[in-house]
């Protein structure tokens, strides 16, 4: 497996499970639990966002190489 293609199913690992954090946010209302599931998802959001704009520099390098 390449580096993008292990780059992607990471991205969709981490898209899943911030799915299943704001699945368990539908039904919580304990103040804790919504602390530390939004602690959660801010952090894998930040790390998604982080992955996609390396995706993007890549894909942008390679448009002005060719």
């Amino acid at each position: 497996m390449g580096q993008r293609e292990s780059n992607l199913l990471w991205l969709r690992d981490m898209l899943d499970h911030i799915l299943s954090c704001q699945q368990q946010l539908e039904w919580t209302t304990d103040s804790q639990a919504v602390h530390v599931l939004t602690e959660v998802m801010l952090r894998d959001l930040d790390r998604c966002q982080r992955l996609c704009q390396g995706i993007h520099r890549r894909a942008e390098q390679h448009a002005t190489a060719v």
